[in-house]
């Protein structure tokens, strides 16, 4: 009994030593490495640290300036991840654009045959080319010519050059919106802010001629005037064209010339969970069926 009883507390102590030196091995590692091996440790360490910096350094460098008021969340009808573009919204905010944005700005990504199959028939889409007068060539002899436009062509520019857009706005170039929606911190919601935020400066700030105070535009002072009001544009579906409601219309359809692959992308991923789902159930079953003689057996000992 006493023999059990030392052996027992042998065992013990045996487990304390075991667990001291595996603590004592881990704490003295780095210590043992040469003096190489704790040089690329430390080198590596400090250069995936800086790496990481750089990392986040540019990554925050790309985005818009925060000197702006703050851009609210609206709940767009599009934001769901299943969730599809209004297109009778993106119509009517083709027709905003049209009349009211495309006097100033472009849309130079944009081709009339990506109208065909979404918001716009062929023979629509054909109409509205058509109404636009493109400058092509040269032809045999040399010379530019004027041509109606045709689906594979691309919206018209407002302005020849920079220069031309400058001189026609204050010296404020518009930038082109084709990705404005991309391009901006805040996407949609920061479009739809935008256009309706024109107020008042207020006291203490002054702006100077031909510039117009809106506290989302970066330090307030913006070179272009308020662009909507109610019943700017006659819709033709009959819609009630307020300012709130063409605002909401123009922004839905930025987000569609921004990614006019939308609809198609998320039909895909419900396609895609579809898919999986089913094989995964089919997967499933299959080993089931596959393991359901294994598992079923039973093993026995008998005595003789």
């Amino acid at each position: 009994m006493a023999l059990r009883k030392l052996n027992h507390q042998n065992l013990l102590q045996l487990k304390n030593v075991y667990k001291l030196n595996q603590a004592n091995q881990s704490t003295t590692s780095f210590s043992n490495l040469s003096k190489t091996s704790r040089f690329l440790l430390t080198t590596g360490g400090i250069l995936t640290t800086s790496a990481l910096g750089i990392v986040y350094a540019l990554e925050q460098s790309v985005k818009a300036s925060t000197d702006a008021a703050h851009v609210a969340k609206f709940p767009w009808s599009h934001n769901g991840p299943i969730s599809a573009l209004d297109i009778a919204s993106v119509r009517r905010g083709y027709e905003v654009y049209k009349q009211v944005c495309a006097a100033c700005h472009s849309m130079k990504f944009v081709a009339y045959r990506e109208f065909v199959g979404t918001f716009l028939t062929e023979d629509e889409a054909k109409a509205e080319a058509a109404d636009v007068t493109i400058t092509d060539g040269p032809d045999g002899t040399g010379k530019m010519f004027t041509r109606p436009g045709k689906l594979s062509d691309r919206l018209p520019k407002p302005y020849p050059n920079e220069e031309a857009a400058r001189h026609a706005n204050n010296g404020a170039n518009p930038p082109d919106l084709t990705y404005i929606t991309l391009a901006r911190e805040g996407g949609e919601d920061y479009v739809f802010s935008l256009l309706t935020g024109y107020c008042d400066p207020p006291a203490g700030i002054k702006i100077g001629e031909g510039q117009y105070y809106n506290p989302y535009f970066l330090n307030g002072a913006i070179g272009m005037a308020p662009p909507l009001y109610n019943e700017a544009v006659e819709y033709s579906d009959g819609t009630p064209a307020t300012k709130s409601q063409l605002a909401k219309d123009v922004s839905t359809f930025l987000v569609w010339a921004a990614q006019p692959e939308h609809d198609q992308r998320k039909r895909m991923l419900i396609q895609m969970i579809l898919y999986t789902t089913v094989s995964g159930i089919a997967i499933w079953m299959w080993k089931r069926q596959l393991w359901s003689t294994i598992k079923a057996r039973k093993i026995s000992m008998i005595k003789k």
